[in-house]
């Protein structure tokens, strides 16, 4: 009865699952670098996309479905952090537009539940697109200076003694 909502719900749980990978990698470039700003950004993306899956493996459980654990896509190995934040926000809207339409889909198929849930995740989505954008703007307008100042910021902090978060 819920095939097609069931076969969506595993889309979406791929799709969170690259992201959460791509974006815990950038978190590790970035921590690497000192750049504390950035890496502490795409470490709570991950963590929310993590957040997504367990909402979307609920779902396809109460509908009696089995729960397909697999990445949709490898990680794509980034050092740059401008291509980090070009391939963060193409992966947030397209993420948001797929669940846009799935989200139409369930509906079609009278599962409002399922619709709703898509639903939620695109201003989630939308959220984390404007984040990047924001930090790709920052990084356009002053340069690498502003990631100078991430990295200058750590290393105040651990020659003071400042804890890390």
């Amino acid at each position: 009865m819920h095939n097609k909502s069931i076969e969506l719900l595993n889309k979406a749980v791929a799709d969170e699952m690259s992201a959460v990978h791509q974006y815990m990698y950038f978190h590790f470039r970035c921590d690497d670098h000192g750049y504390d700003l950035l890496a502490g950004l795409f470490k709570r993306t991950a963590i929310e996309e993590m957040l997504h899956v367990e909402r979307l493996a609920e779902r396809i459980l109460f509908l009696k479905g089995e729960v397909e654990m697999t990445a949709s896509v490898e990680v794509t190995k980034i050092h740059q952090v401008d291509e980090m934040l070009k391939l963060a926000r193409e992966m947030e809207e397209n993420s948001a537009r797929d669940y846009n339409l799935w989200a139409n889909e369930c509906s079609v198929n009278a599962d409002s539940v399922s619709k709703k849930l898509f639903e939620d995740l695109v201003v989630d989505e939308e959220r984390h697109y404007d984040q990047y954008d924001t930090e790709s703007d920052n990084l356009k307008k002053f340069g690498e200076k502003y990631l100078v100042l991430q990295s200058i910021e750590r290393s105040k902090n651990i020659a003071t003694g400042t804890p890390q978060g």
